[in-house]
C-alpha cells in the first residue's frame, strides 16, 4: 500500500463509528486468516454462556501446579467464525451501568496490529507492515520504519524505544533532539561489533536447529516479548527459539542467553525481588532468579508456577508488584500472590477463546482475547470482580496498553486503554476503577446461568491526520 510505504496518503484516526464511511470500512475489515502467533494447542475455555467469574477453588495438579482438564477444543469454533450479538441498550436502572466507554478507533489498515506501547500522551503502534507509528493527542504525530521484520513487541525506556521483530532482531530508536517528530535508529541488537567479535570464537556457536549452528547472542527465531528490569538497566527478550536473552541497555551488550523452555517462549516479564517470569507454548510458567556477577548477570531456575497442556500466551505483574497474572490458550487467567510465596491465588474466567494479551493498571487487570473482547477486572483485597466486557473489534485482540487519564477532573481513578487487533485497528477506551460490577460474583460460589450482556458503547468522534514515515535501513 502506498500509504504504508511512503506515508503519502492521509492517515485516518478515530473515525466515527456510526458514519457511512465507518460502515464502509466495516465491510473492508475482512476476516483474513490469522497469522500463527503462538505455537499453541487451543484448549477448551469458557465456552458456555456463564458470566465472567473469579474461581479460587481451581484444580491443583499433583505437582502443585494448577491445571485445566477441559478436553474440548475451540478448533471447532474459530475466532473468525464468531459473530457479534446485538446488545440491547442499558435500562434506566443505573445498577448495571458502566462508565467504561469507547472513545475512538484508529482504522488506517496497514496490517494486523501486533504491538502497542504508551508513554504519556504518545502511543506507539507496531504492525506487520513493519511500520511503527506514533500518535499524540489523538492525531498521527510521526512514524518510522524498519525494512525487515514485522513489529512483535515495543517497550519504552526513558528516551529510548526498543522494538522486537519477526526476524529475531531488536532495534533501538531515539527521538531527535532537534525535531521531536523524528525517530532515529541508534542501534540493532546484537550490535555488529559484538556479532563480529563473537563469531571469531568457535565456542560461541551453539546448535540452534538440527545440523545448524548459530551464535548464542542472536535469536534465530521471532522475538515474541520484551521487558525492562525495574531499574531500566537490563532488557529481556523472549523468542520462539525457546530462549530468553539479557541485554545491558547502556551499551547494548548481550550478557546472557538462557534456554528456558521446551517450546516457544511467548511472554517474559521482569518482576520483583530480582525475579523474572517466562511463559511458553509448552504450557509452563517458570520463575528465574537473577544474580549479578561482576559486570554480567546469571539467571538460575527457581520454580515452575504452572504446568498444563494449553499454551501460556501472556504474563503481567500488578503495579504494586504483589500478583503475577498468566493468560493461556484455554481462555483462563491464573494468578499467584507474592505475599503467599507465589502460591496459586485463583482463576479469572471471562473469555471463550485464547487469552492473547494482559496488562495491569492501578487495581485493574485487562485481558484481550481471540474471542475479540476485552475483560476488565478490579482487584479488591483477595477477590477480583468483573467490571466490563468491552466489545467492538472484529478480530482477535492481540495487544493492550494503558495510561492514566490526566483529563479526569473528579477524584475517581480513570485510565485510557488502547487495544490493538488483527482486524487492523486500534481502539481507545476510557475506563474507571469506580465502575460498578458487570455481574455479582463470589469467591466460593460462582454464579450459574446466563451472563449479563455488556453495555452498549457510544460512538467515537472523528479526527483526521497526515502520516509520515522516516525510513531507515536495518
Amino acid at each position: 500500500m502506498k500509504g504504508a510505504r511512503g506515508g503519502s496518503r492521509p492517515g485516518r484516526i478515530f473515525s466515527e463509528e456510526n458514519s457511512a464511511r465507518a460502515q464502509k470500512f466495516g465491510r473492508l475489515k475482512s476476516s483474513e486468516p490469522m497469522d500463527e502467533d503462538f505455537s499453541i494447542p487451543y484448549c477448551g475455555g469458557n465456552n458456555n454462556n456463564t458470566p465472567p467469574i473469579y474461581d479460587k477453588a481451581f484444580a491443583i495438579a499433583q505437582d502443585g501446579s494448577p491445571t485445566h482438564n477441559d478436553s474440548s477444543s475451540p478448533f471447532s469454533k474459530s475466532p473468525w467464525s464468531t459473530h457479534h450479538v446485538s446488545v440491547p441498550p442499558p435500562s434506566n436502572n443505573d445498577d448495571g451501568f458502566s462508565p467504561n466507554v469507547l472513545i475512538g478507533s484508529l482504522v488506517r489498515e496497514e496490517g494486523h496490529i501486533y504491538s502497542l506501547a504508551a508513554a504519556g500522551d504518545l502511543l506507539y503502534t507496531g504492525s506487520d507492515s513493519k511500520n511503527i507509528r506514533v500518535w499524540k493527542n489523538q492525531r498521527e504525530f510521526s512514524g518510522f520504519k524498519s525494512n525487515s521484520g514485522l513489529v512483535k513487541a515495543i517497550v519504552i525506556s526513558n528516551e529510548k524505544i526498543f522494538s522486537g521483530h519477526q526476524d529475531g532482531k531488536i532495534r533501538v530508536w531515539k527521538v531527535s533532539s532537534k525535531d521531536a517528530s523524528i525517530h532515529k535508529r541508534v542501534g540493532t541488537l546484537p550490535t555488529f561489533k559484538d556479532f563480529i567479535k563473537c563469531s571469531m570464537k568457535p565456542s560461541n556457536y551453539i546448535e540452534v536447529r538440527r545440523h545448524r549452528n548459530g551464535l548464542w547472542i542472536k535469536h534465530f527465531d521471532a522475538i515474541s516479548s520484551l521487558s525492562m528490569s525495574e531499574d531500566q538497566n537490563l532488557l529481556y527478550s523472549a523468542s520462539w527459539d525457546k530462549t530468553f536473552k539479557v541485554w545491558r541497555t547502556s551499551d547494548y551488550k548481550c550478557l546472557e542467553s538462557v534456554i528456558a523452555h521446551d517450546d516457544a517462549v511467548n511472554s517474559i516479564v521482569a518482576g520483583f525481588d530480582g525475579l523474572v517470569f517466562t511463559g511458553s507454548a509448552d504450557g509452563t510458567v517458570k520463575v528465574w532468579r537473577r544474580e549479578l556477577q561482576g559486570k554480567g548477570t546469571k539467571h538460575f531456575f527457581s520454580q515452575t508456577l504452572l504446568k498444563q497442556e494449553c499454551a501460556v500466551t501472556a504474563l503481567a505483574i500488578s503495579p504494586d508488584a504483589t500478583i503475577v497474572y498468566c493468560g493461556s490458550s484455554d481462555g483462563l487467567v491464573n494468578f499467584w500472590e507474592r505475599e503467599l510465596n507465589l502460591s496459586h491465588g485463583g482463576v479469572l474466567r471471562g473469555h471463550k477463546l485464547a487469552i492473547l494479551c494482559l496488562v495491569t493498571a492501578g487495581n485493574l487487570v485487562f485481558s484481550g482475547s481471540a474471542d475479540m473482547s476485552i475483560c476488565i477486572w478490579r482487584r479488591k483485597e483477595n477477590e477480583h470482580i468483573c467490571l466490563s466486557m468491552l466489545t467492538g473489534h472484529s478480530g482477535p485482540v492481540k495487544c493492550l496498553a494503558v495510561e492514566k487519564d490526566d483529563e479526569s477532573l473528579s477524584r475517581e481513578k480513570r485510565w485510557i486503554l488502547y487495544s490493538g487487533s488483527l482486524d487492523k485497528s486500534v481502539k481507545m477506551w476510557r475506563v474507571s476503577e469506580q465502575a460498578p460490577p458487570l455481574v455479582s460474583t463470589t469467591q466460593q460460589h460462582p454464579l450459574e446461568g446466563h451472563g449479563v450482556a455488556p453495555n452498549s458503547l457510544p460512538y467515537a468522534p472523528s479526527f483526521s491526520s497526515q502520516g509520515r514515515i522516516c525510513q531507515k535501513r536495518s
